[in-house]
């Protein structure tokens, strides 16, 4: 079967900052193993927390799972084909925990890791950088039943995991993520329920942050003295920029709460050594408390050679609720996110680029000296396919080039951003949104797996090549 992009051009409408990136910029696509990879039971894989969560009536819709999902384990060289007709240089995956070691702890499972051995060695065939993610959120289930993220071992487990992918594969691949999205995985997955493992304590969640952040600095540490230059270290975060609604105080102390719990409580201790004062002084308002250690914060802020940036959307916030109250029912201050007034994706996110620009800058003005790299950015749309299967998805192709060209005015402005990668590949299994929400620049028929580059994905080849002066 032929899944590579077809070779016609299509009308190369851009915003104009877009010509600004130099032909060295680095141009990727990125998935995730639980999303695409399926095959949950073959070759010794273990069962993870998403595998479980799917199982738990109501939490995912329409029952969806990702047993199957796109069937990227049988049909890996096909994908990197795929891959490889887009003209990107760069291919960000994760590896997926329980299919490398099934229970969390204990030996290597060589069919589990040969996999990934394969897809290394297939992308470098085509000319493809390998980007590897250590955790996109498939924690092995037995972990979980020990406490999961919350507990301190976990991080060691990690580390030794880390380790097993990085003996194996550390002699072709150069860029090494620890950890994707930490916030999703300890707010959605241990606060708000959202998320595998779905459990609702806040306590919980604070102290899966520090152990995420923990388990990353151990992996790094061990990952670092085993490297053999050039290899490059990092971990993605995912982030918007928040600001106040208004300038009233209680609207500026609302979105820097906002701020505090999802961006700064991951960047501070990561590259200042230390918790924001501010987030502890919250923290101990609602009686909860980081269980650091001793030692542990100089072993979380080693230092990292990129930082990777998730962007989908900012916000904008208040510390009023609409009925004039400034404290909810428990008594914890107000935080109402208002609306731009802005379109909006299918997963009702705002499109707000301007807000990538400001958060970009903002980062390299906080936090200097540390070159970012755009891991993820992109949008569900309700795309419908033509006879023949293609999509003609130009909301999704605005998006893409509004974003972009963000990326462009970020960089014009001094923001040290040195990539941009799509999400997704390929539309695949989102989480709590099952196969209801499509974020592919390629188009996927669960029914024949059936892979289409859909229009965005055609733009973005183009949009390469031109920059690329190719």
């Amino acid at each position: 079967m032929d899944t590579t992009a077809p070779t016609v051009g299509i009308d190369l409408a851009i915003e104009p900052a877009i010509d600004t990136l130099p032909a060295s910029f680095r141009w990727g696509v990125a998935t995730s193993a639980y999303q695409i990879e399926g095959a949950v039971d073959e070759d010794g894989r273990g069962p993870s927390i998403w595998d479980t969560y799917c199982r738990v009536p109501g939490m995912v819709h329409n029952g969806d799972n990702g047993d199957v999902a796109c069937d990227h384990y049988h049909r890996m060289p096909e994908d990197v084909a795929l891959i490889s007709s887009l003209g990107v240089d760069t291919y960000r995956f994760s590896v997926a925990w329980p299919r490398v070691q099934p229970d969390g702890r204990g030996p290597v499972n060589p069919k589990g890791l040969a996999f990934y051995d394969r897809l290394v060695d297939e992308l470098l065939g085509k000319g493809v950088d390998p980007w590897v993610t250590l955790y996109h959120w498939d924690l092995p289930q037995e972990l979980e039943d020990a406490g999961g993220w919350p507990v301190r071992d976990t991080a060691y487990r990690f580390a030794d995991y880390s380790m097993m992918v990085f003996d194996a594969l550390s002699d072709r691949v150069r860029t090494w993520t620890t950890l994707n999205e930490p916030w999703c995985s300890a707010m959605l997955g241990y606060y708000e329920g959202r998320q595998a493992p779905g459990r609702q304590d806040f306590t919980a969640a604070i102290h899966a942050v520090h152990h995420l952040l923990l388990g990353h600095g151990l992996a790094l540490g061990r990952m670092r003295e085993a490297a053999t230059p050039p290899t490059e270290f990092g971990i993605t975060l995912n982030m918007g920029h928040a600001s106040p609604a208004t300038d009233s105080e209680a609207d500026r102390e609302a979105a820097r709460r906002a701020d505090g719990l999802s961006r700064r409580i991951y960047l501070d201790p990561l590259l200042r050594g230390h918790y924001p004062e501010d987030v502890v002084a919250d923290l101990a308002k609602r009686l909860v408390e980081i269980p650091v250690r001793d030692g542990d914060l100089e072993i979380i802020s080693q230092p990292i050679d990129v930082l990777g940036v998730n962007y989908y959307s900012s916000s904008k916030h208040s510390g009023v609720a609409e009925d004039g109250a400034v404290a909810d029912e428990d008594g914890h201050p107000v935080d109402r996110v208002v609306r731009f007034g802005k379109p909006v994706t299918a997963m009702d996110w705002e499109i707000v680029p301007e807000g990538f620009t400001d958060l970009l800058v903002q980062l390299s003005r906080e936090y200097p000296g540390v070159p970012m790299v755009i891991t993820e950015n992109g949008a569900a749309f309700e795309d419908r396919p033509d006879e023949s299967g293609f999509v003609r998805d130009d909301d999704r192709t605005a998006y893409l080039d509004s974003h972009i060209a963000a990326v462009a005015k970020a960089r014009q402005a001094g923001a040290d951003v040195r990539g941009y990668f799509a999400w997704s590949l390929m539309d695949n299994f989102e989480w709590s949104y099952g196969y209801d929400k499509r974020f592919g620049i390629v188009h996927v028929d669960y029914e024949t797996q059936v892979r289409t580059p859909k229009r965005s994905a055609l733009w973005y080849r183009d949009v390469i090549r031109r920059v690329r002066g190719s």
